[in-house]
């Protein structure tokens, strides 16, 4: 009887292997002789489980786990013997029905991402002032003054104004929201906070069509999108395996990140009396964060009903044991393998992305620069998108990494602007050391605080980084998949960004 149990469970939970073991016994289980109705008899069984499996989907796999977990609960009272770490396990199973909750779950983590942003917003306001100031104030002035006494002109430009220049954006623009944000997400995931977001979405990514597991590789794709990718193998069912890696990408990874905190401190936090600035910058990116995690769902059960059609199968969560961080030691972690590596990442592309910026501005087609070629074309679709050319040549460039977009987008406009950061010669001044600087940037080429929004948007739904683009090719071996995860999440990104523009329009 028991072994019938455990088989009757295995058949409602949709496992392959225990189907084909059934319907071909004489291979699995070298069964020379079988009875002339055996597989009239199995086909019976399959059709009457299968069903029922349709008609009681909703509730099925919830009331299996349910009863199994009830079971245990009841063993479990029977032969152990209260102690210290029983009463503490208790502990935690109450806050697991507080965490888990359908309502009040969602709510204590989106809270708990909430103050990590805001504290991310707040504190990293004075170190990328300090930052920019010596950077871009005191060094680059005095770099370029150096450079152009010692070295022709053009060296000189593409080593200080090209190389430089971009690199010195991308420390002092990204570094600050990173050293923060990630110790401070490192001990939430220590914690054990993951794995409880990915219980609370099982159910939610079930009726969506995907496994599952898939809210453990979303979860995942908030650190980064390639490690993510990797992470779809947990996933056995081919198709839910897709499911997850086209839709990974709508997860904010660690590139991405302090792009958001920057344009929600920069155009929206000044909306509000200054007091209020950080809560509603807050806000923003979590709102951005969340967008991803719908888009996640909605994508995953329109391509669960076209392209990647099937039923949802089901899998266990075994929920591991709180854990309090050992807070120095996860914050020096956190800071070597995350924010430096991310840093460092981006340091080694922001480099020659700099010089092909210098180039493509200085290199001449006819009375213009190849540059100023391609803005004026890529203004046109910008123009559609509620962007401009600056910032759509800024993504295409910035391909290989998504922390290298802002800095492009200032590179580009310096260059294509003529603005001068020094204060020694002549043209568009922008003081270095203003804690405005950047905004003021951006203002140049025309943003606005719908620029931004838009922009928040499109670095949330555009195509993933060249990084993820090579690990998805990797991990499905398929030139076509890979197509379709590299476009389909640009594709949702241009619709949204067209829409917007035409409700404005109308309204």
């Amino acid at each position: 009887l028991p072994y019938h149990s455990w088989l009757a469970l295995r058949l409602l939970s949709g496992d392959k292997t225990i189907e084909e073991a059934l319907l071909h016994p004489e291979t699995y289980f070298g069964v020379k002789k079988l009875p002339k109705d055996y597989q009239e008899k199995i086909k019976n069984v399959f059709d009457k489980i299968f069903q029922y499996r349709k008609e009681h989907l909703d509730r099925l796999y919830d009331e299996i786990a349910e009863h199994i977990y009830h079971k245990s609960a009841e063993i479990t009272e029977r032969i152990v013997v209260q102690d210290e770490k029983l009463i503490r396990r208790g502990f935690q199973q109450k806050l697991d029905q507080l965490m888990t909750h359908p309502v009040y779950g969602f709510l204590i983590m989106a809270l708990l991402l909430g103050l990590v942003l805001w504290i991310t917003i707040v504190g990293s306001n004075y170190p990328s002032e300090w930052l920019n100031e010596l950077l871009l104030g005191k060094i680059y002035p005095w770099l370029r003054e150096n450079a152009y006494s010692l070295l022709p002109g053009w060296l000189s430009g593409m080593l200080i104004d090209g190389m430089y220049l971009t690199t010195a954006w991308v420390v002092s623009v990204m570094l600050p929201p990173m050293a923060i944000f990630f110790p401070l997400f490192t001990l939430l995931e220590d914690f054990g906070l993951l794995p409880r977001i990915a219980f609370n979405l099982d159910k939610v990514y079930k009726k969506s069509g995907a496994h599952g597991k898939q809210a453990l590789t979303m979860t995942m794709g908030f650190g980064c999108n390639a490690a993510a990718i990797v992470s779809t193998r947990i996933i056995d069912s081919p198709r839910e395996r897709l499911l997850a890696i086209i839709t990974n990408n709508f997860s904010l990874c660690n590139g991405r990140w302090p792009t958001q905190i920057l344009l929600a401190t920069l155009f929206i936090a000044p909306l509000v009396p200054e007091e209020w600035s950080g809560t509603v910058a807050m806000f923003a990116v979590a709102g951005i964060a969340m967008l991803g995690v719908i888009f996640s769902l909605l994508s995953s059960w329109i391509l669960s009903k076209t392209l990647l059609r099937g039923e949802a199968s089901a899998f266990y969560l075994e929920l591991p044991p709180y854990r309090i961080p050992q807070i120095w030691k996860t914050i020096y972690s956190s800071l070597i393998e995350r924010t430096l590596i991310v840093l460092w990442r981006a340091i080694v592309f922001a480099a020659p992305v700099g010089l092909v910026i210098w180039l493509i501005t200085h290199l001449p087609i006819g009375d213009s620069t190849l540059a100023s070629n391609l803005i004026d074309w890529l203004d046109i679709p910008g123009a559609w998108l509620g962007l401009n050319g600056i910032i759509l040549l800024a993504f295409i460039i910035g391909i290989p990494a998504n922390e290298i977009i802002i800095p492009s987008v200032l590179m580009l406009i310096v260059l294509y602007y003529g603005v001068n950061l020094t204060g020694v010669e002549h043209g568009l001044l922008v003081e270095p050391g203003d804690e405005d600087t950047v905004k003021k940037l951006l203002e140049i080429s025309g943003w606005t605080l719908l620029t931004a929004i838009n922009f928040m948007l499109l670095s949330l739904l555009h195509n993933p980084c060249g990084t993820t683009i090579y690990t998805i090719y990797k991990e499905t071996k398929s030139l076509k998949w890979t197509t379709v995860a590299t476009f389909f999440p640009l594709m949702v990104g241009v619709m949204v960004l067209a829409f917007i523009q035409i409700l404005i329009r109308l309204f």
